[in-house]
């Protein structure tokens, strides 16, 4: 059996990939996503062999939802516009559907999953590394929001805590819940300005407001007010800026 999760904004566009899965009984469907961020949340929480993706979508692209992703699934990209078919295979996509489609076009895009399980795979994971390798630093994150996305630019961010599998972005009078965890977010911010200070935390080194030194450890007070502790394992990260 094999996980899919369908991404597309278009209600109607993931009704019909849903009715087309149903004379593939060796593919279950665990998720549906309505927006690139939901998209990022839900593949790395539930990794799934198979991604039905859109391109064009809120928040994020179908191409950055896939530089975002812990675990690579194959990815079917599905969209309304042609001129992103070249790209999409420059990313070595299984295939790519073109609305509106039929169920014998989705039969052999499906048949090629089958035939090909692990050399899409591969050529996909090498594809996004490169990607990833290529990529700036973050200047600005979109986090969803009940039903809305709400632009944080990471210079508003005070520091990065741990929650759960996921990392909780603190500002100076709320907070947001990403779809990455701590590390993952923490290689795509710049670590000139970001720095961890405990396995649990990275701070916005531009927020903090006073230090405070004991023998094994410091205490910082940010901008907020909130007090966070340096860890011993890195004190070093914070003896570096002391000139």
């Amino acid at each position: 059996m094999k996980k899919v999760i369908i991404v597309d904004d278009e209600a109607p566009a993931r009704k019909l990939i849903k009715e087309f899965l149903e004379s593939h009984k060796d593919l279950v469907i665990i998720e549906e996503c309505n927006n690139g961020v939901d998209a990022v949340k839900a593949i790395n929480t539930f990794k799934p062999d198979l991604v039905f993706l859109d391109i064009q979508m809120p928040g994020l692209t179908g191409f950055e939802v896939l530089q975002r992703l812990e675990e690579m699934p194959q990815i079917i990209f599905s969209t309304a516009y042609d001129q992103y078919a070249f790209k999409a295979f420059e990313v070595h996509a299984v295939d790519y559907l073109l609305k509106p489609f039929k169920q014998e076009r989705f039969d052999e895009a499906i048949q090629k999953i089958m035939d090909n399980d692990k050399g899409y795979l591969s050529q996909l994971q090498n594809l996004v590394s490169g990607l990833n390798e290529q990529e700036t630093y973050l200047t600005n994150i979109l986090v969803s929001v009940r039903n809305k996305l709400i632009n944080i630019p990471v210079d508003t961010i005070i520091y990065i805590k741990a929650d759960g599998n996921y990392a909780r972005l603190i500002l100076e009078k709320d907070s947001h819940l990403t779809s990455y965890g701590l590390s993952k977010l923490e290689e795509k911010l710049n670590t000139q300005q970001f720095i961890r200070v405990h396995r649990s935390t990275v701070i916005n080194i531009n927020a903090v407001k006073e230090a405070y030194s004991y023998p094994s450890s410091y205490e910082l007070i940010m901008t907020n007010g909130d007090m966070v502790k340096v860890s011993r394992s890195y004190l070093d990260n914070i003896r570096k800026l002391i000139v």
